[in-house]
């Protein structure tokens, strides 16, 4: 399969078509093709978690589904986003126990929180981020407007690092999770300061 195109994850922003959903963005790892697929909040607040670098309080289902795996001694070697019809992806999880590999069938955001949490790699086919991707080219305006909301957050600094912390035990215990991302961004400015 030498026409497949690695991935990566940019991010995920609300979507714009479809309301009380999220577009996670895939990007070819080594282009400006940019993949956004649409997905529910569920899912979305489990990568939003992983990209963030979060501990939930809880095991959430896809880090109690790669703790399972990595307990009787099953890798995830990739994702792989196979097919795209109708604005649908499909994709499939290729799992590895040292003697037979087994593909399984899984919605993308599903496996794309695996893929997260078990560090493996994403991949698709160039004929579906030719058909699906869009060319990503940043346009300085947009930039100085997302420079201008992280600035809106500035209030957080204002808060003593032992009061930040409690902040952020208490924003991930009420699964206000972007609350805690914002937070957390504070404090490792903080230990870059210090360190």
């Amino acid at each position: 399969m030498d026409d497949r195109v690695k991935l990566k994850v940019m991010g995920i922003t609300y979507s714009q078509i479809q309301n009380g959903a999220y577009a996670l963005v895939l990007a070819e790892e080594n282009g400006d093709r940019r993949i956004p697929i649409i997905i529910g909040t569920a899912e979305a607040q489990s990568i939003a978690i992983r990209l963030e670098h979060l501990t939930p309080p809880r095991p959430m289902t896809h880090d109690l589904f790669a703790s399972f795996a990595q307990g009787f001694g099953i890798r995830l070697r990739e994702v792989f986003v196979y097919h795209y019809e109708d604005g649908v992806f499909s994709s499939e999880l290729l799992f590895d126990d040292g003697t037979r590999q087994i593909r399984i069938d899984s919605r993308t955001s599903d496996a794309i929180a695996i893929a997260l949490r078990t560090q493996s790699p994403i991949y698709t086919t160039e004929k579906i981020i030719s058909e699906a991707g869009i060319i990503f080219q940043e346009d300085p305006k947009e930039k100085k407007k997302e420079e201008k909301k992280v600035s809106k957050h500035k209030h957080l600094d204002e808060y003593s690092t032992k009061e930040l912390k409690e902040r952020l035990e208490e924003a991930i215990r009420t699964e206000a999770y972007e609350k805690a991302a914002l937070i957390q961004q504070e404090l490792k400015k903080r230990e870059q300061k210090q360190g």
